[in-house]
């Protein structure tokens, strides 16, 4: 049996395959069926590491990322698209899978093209509240369309509503729990002190990180921070944090990190009195199960049509407030998470309001209807 994986771009995309990809393993093992060979054929790795402890093979597949503005880059992409065209058909035909499942992104593309002029069956998994150009157009395509937001479903075509499911947003087993035991130790946190959580998702943002530094006097004054800031970013914002702090009594509560590894993430989280965060579905899927007040900042809908409604369908359930890109100012982010942890009734209100909105099932369905359609396309 062999079961491709597909998605391109992002840690959003990239993620939820792993923890699909940890629970097929789960399930290979608990029901003693003969291990699959597992592919992930994207652009980019993104995290070999991840790849490595599942038992995932990665093959490169190029793609051309098609953006929401006139660009020469669009034409150049659709040659590069065409070209992972013609090398995941090659690739998939060596291969010949049988399933292939997408996560969505421009990455995908290629391979969901392929898969279907082979007749392989395709598996589409959406997690935004809006689904993105990559999964409305594989849908006339997939065998089986999963989403995550009850509300995803209207936008694909009538045709393939029957094939529509809600699955809920796959989230690696590790940060489906929050390890507060010794994280004030391990992060050197200042004991005493509320704690915010800073995530600008797997790229970082600069907006995020630029608002953090023209008010990182005032947040340190009354908290500590942990500012994941990208990997991109992380030698400029500490060069720039060092200036602004140099001679700040309270510079030791500033913890910046370009990316927080799984154990790392865990305790930042076991310990957060609020995050601030962009919106992916991802990301919003484990805060939920972390029941944290949060402080959505959506990537602006010029650049992305998907943070935006996942940010509001999240806040609706009153476990969230969101500031749109456009008003974010360092007074407006310090005075917001100030509220929050000034206001014990409201950070309850907030916590209570994440219980159910993310279904820690997810994987696990998820890998069922997976390992039973490659199983019957073997027999």
């Amino acid at each position: 049996m062999t079961i491709v994986f597909t998605g391109g771009g992002t840690g959003g995309h990239f993620y939820p395959i792993i923890a699909i990809a940890e629970a097929i393993n789960d399930m290979v093992r608990e029901q003693r069926l003969v291990p699959p060979k597992l592919y992930f054929l994207a652009p980019e790795p993104l995290d070999q590491k991840a790849l490595f402890e599942n038992g995932v093979a990665y093959v490169k597949i190029p793609a051309g990322k098609v953006r929401r503005y006139a660009s020469f880059e669009n034409v150049t992409g659709a040659f590069v698209t065409l070209a992972g065209f013609f090398a995941a058909l090659k690739t998939l035909f060596r291969l010949y899978p049988d399933v292939v499942v997408s996560k969505g992104g421009y990455g995908s593309v290629p391979v969901v093209l392929a898969a279907w002029v082979l007749r392989i069956p395709v598996i589409i998994h959406e997690s935004d509240a809006k689904p993105g150009r990559a999964n409305l157009l594989a849908a006339r395509f997939a065998e089986r369309i999963a989403v995550s937001f009850e509300g995803a479903a209207k936008y694909f075509p009538k045709r393939v509503q029957s094939k529509i499911a809600r699955t809920g947003i796959p989230i690696r087993k590790a940060l489906m729990r929050v390890e507060p035991e010794g994280a004030r130790q391990y992060l050197g946190l200042e004991a005493e002190m509320p704690t915010i959580l800073i995530l600008g998702g797997s790229q970082g943002s600069a907006k995020i990180n630029e608002s953090v530094l023209s008010s990182l006097s005032t947040l340190v004054s009354f908290a500590n921070v942990i500012h994941q800031t990208g990997q991109a970013h992380l030698k400029s914002v500490e060069a720039i944090a060092s200036v602004i702090l140099t001679k700040d009594a309270h510079a030791n509560r500033y913890h910046p990190f370009s990316y927080l590894s799984e154990t790392s993430l865990q305790r930042a989280a076991g310990v957060a009195d609020v995050i601030v965060s962009r919106a992916g579905s991802s990301a919003i899927a484990e805060i939920s199960l972390w029941r944290k007040p949060t402080i959505l900042i959506p990537i602006p809908e010029s650049v992305s049509h998907d943070q935006r409604a996942n940010a509001y369908t999240y806040a609706r359930t009153g476990a969230a407030i969101v500031i749109e890109e456009e008003n974010l100012t360092p007074h407006i982010l310090a005075s917001e998470i100030q509220r929050v942890l000034s206001d014990p009734g409201l950070a309850e209100r907030m916590e209570a309001s994440a219980a159910g909105f993310t279904d820690p099932d997810a994987a696990r369905i998820l890998a069922e209807r997976v390992l039973g359609i490659a199983l019957a396309h073997e027999s």
